[in-house]
């Protein structure tokens, strides 16, 4: 079944302007891309809200498109960059550590840069959820990112048991600068293929 739309969040040091969700929406024209700040960014504050606070966001703004097109929430794919993408996962899989909420109902993930991992600290791995996500996902990685590199995050992802597709971009850290249209032609030729 082909995505009916797609909701993107960006990382906790940017907005929904980021190049690279710009360059994402531009890419799948016509398909409905929403971008979607937090509302510690709608409110102009640095630090992100508490896990519990960004859920809802998330939660809200893909049942929010839902009615906009309407269909189910298991029509669209979501995701984002690095926080943005992880909140988005963990909305998927639930976060029975953080709130009571159901699983959210989606077509699929989209990962960019995600924080497997604080920078410098390896060993302590956000994983935990990973085995509770049972819909197809794709996860862009640098192979030099200091949030988890490429080769952690296929060693990580394995327990997912829904379909996960990891593509590297070579050399890239954390920020991709400069893959924005590798990103997009990603995202596209992923989503082309879930029809």
């Amino acid at each position: 079944m082909t995505p009916a739309g797609l909701v993107l969040f960006p990382g906790a040091g940017s907005s929904a302007s980021h190049s690279s969700l710009l360059a994402v929406e531009e890419r799948l024209a016509p398909l409905p891309v929403r971008r979607v700040d937090f509302p510690y960014r709608l409110a102009g504050r640095k630090a992100p809200d508490r896990p519990k606070v960004l859920l809802a966001a998330v939660r809200e703004a893909v049942r929010g498109l839902a009615v906009e097109l309407a269909v189910p929430t298991s029509r669209l794919v979501i995701g984002g960059r690095s926080m943005g993408g992880r909140m988005c996962s963990l909305a998927v899989a639930g976060a029975p550590d953080v709130d009571d909420e159901a699983p959210l109902p989606v077509a699929g993930l989209v990962l960019v840069s995600y924080p497997l991992s604080p920078p410098g600290k390896p060993e302590k791995v956000r994983a935990e959820h990973l085995p509770r996500i049972g819909v197809p996902a794709l996860v862009i990685q640098g192979t030099r990112d200091n949030f988890g590199t490429t080769d952690d995050v296929r060693r990580h992802f394995a327990v997912v048991p829904g379909e996960v597709a990891v593509v590297a971009v070579e050399g890239g850290r954390h920020e991709l600068k400069g893959a924005d249209s590798f990103v997009a032609d990603t995202v596209a030729d992923w989503l082309g293929a879930r029809r």
